[in-house]
């Protein structure tokens, strides 16, 4: 029995993307009006991976943007904020409740739109992290970060922790394990109204990355994803209410990993907003060359404008000033009249 993928090709920006819409010549790519994609590739999957391949005219149904996040026309910034001691990139520099409110508060004055608490590392080779110390270390910070106005996720794959940090203010669940770790997870967002991120991930993050085995990445974290969508509708989380992402760094190796960020517009077939975090991980520092993650700024902002032109919704960033510059320059180079320039 074979399945059909259809991945957006052929993409076109700014004015001139505008325009092939309105001619009927090229389609929004994720709802985005300054992307537009001119061709798809039909992929068919026979029993035993084998892939056939062609080019057709057409278009995916159009993405549910989530109104309040996802209307602003552009990528929205989410900035990390690691309340860990041993998270693999900035572990120890914002564990403190004072010192992780106050790193929040300079992502935000540095352009990011999301300020993203966790406090459990999930990095390779990392251990869990007891429920009430997670609960200790991110709730304070939560309740701070939401007081000042700022929109605040919530990094858990536990549910009272879920329930416990919406209470405190966050406005949106990021689950790296996609409401598979814990058994009530799916009940506490079936009850919440807000968004929640569905991350692939092969494995914990105790052993993801041993011997991560796929029959075609791209194809399989799509299928997964795919699953987890349909499985939070049966249990009453809306479409609307969901993002997608495919999970750079979470049971791939580097590979797979590039072989997941080359066809990134294949997962715009979801029908659902995409996440991209990509930074400063591990194959960022092999193509670099820096074996230091806190040095792999400029590979990550490369990263994170090469998805942005594929139409990533959100990229989960921990350099928030860099990303930002660097996307208003590519922005402005697409369309000049955004970058408000005379």
């Amino acid at each position: 029995m074979s399945k059909i993928y259809f991945r957006p090709c052929g993409l076109v920006y700014g004015p001139d993307a505008a325009d092939m819409m309105i001619e009927g010549r090229g389609a929004s790519l994720g709802g985005f009006s300054s992307i537009a994609y001119t061709v798809l590739e039909r992929i068919e999957r026979s029993a035993g991976g084998k892939l056939t391949r062609s080019f057709e005219a057409g278009s995916l149904p159009r993405t549910a943007l989530i109104p309040g996040f996802l209307d602003q026309g552009r990528p929205l910034v989410m900035g990390i904020v690691n309340v860990t001691p041993d998270s693999f990139s900035d572990g120890g520099l914002a564990a403190t409740t004072e010192s992780a409110i106050s790193h929040g508060v300079e992502l935000a004055r540095q352009g990011a739109d999301i300020l993203d608490v966790g406090g459990e590392s999930t990095r390779p080779g990392s251990d869990g992290v007891p429920q009430d110390e997670e609960l200790r270390r991110v709730l304070p910070v939560i309740e701070g970060l939401a007081a000042r106005g700022f929109k605040v996720s919530v990094d858990t794959r536990k549910a009272r922790v879920m329930r416990e940090a919406l209470a405190a203010g966050a406005r949106l669940v990021n689950d790296v394990a996609a409401l598979t770790f814990d058994p009530q997870a799916m009940d506490v967002m079936a009850e919440a109204s807000c968004p929640v991120i569905l991350m692939h991930a092969q494995g914990d993050p105790k052993t993801m990355q041993l011997s991560p085995q796929y029959e075609n990445v791209a194809l399989d974290v799509y299928d997964w994803l795919a699953g987890r969508i349909e499985a939070c509708e049966r249990a009453g989380i809306a479409r609307e209410r969901l993002v997608a992402d495919p999970g750079i760094g979470f049971g791939k190796s580097f590979r797979h990993n590039l072989d997941v960020l080359r066809q990134f517009t294949l997962y715009h077939g979801l029908g659902v907003p995409l996440l991209m975090g990509l930074s400063r991980k591990g194959f960022i520092g092999a193509l670099t060359g820096q074996k230091l993650a806190g040095e792999r700024v400029h590979g990550s902002v490369g990263g994170a404008v090469w998805a942005a032109l594929n139409g990533a919704h959100i990229l989960r960033v921990h350099d928030v000033q860099a990303t930002v510059e660097a996307l208003a320059v590519a922005r402005a180079a697409l369309d000049p009249d955004s970058s408000g320039l005379s």
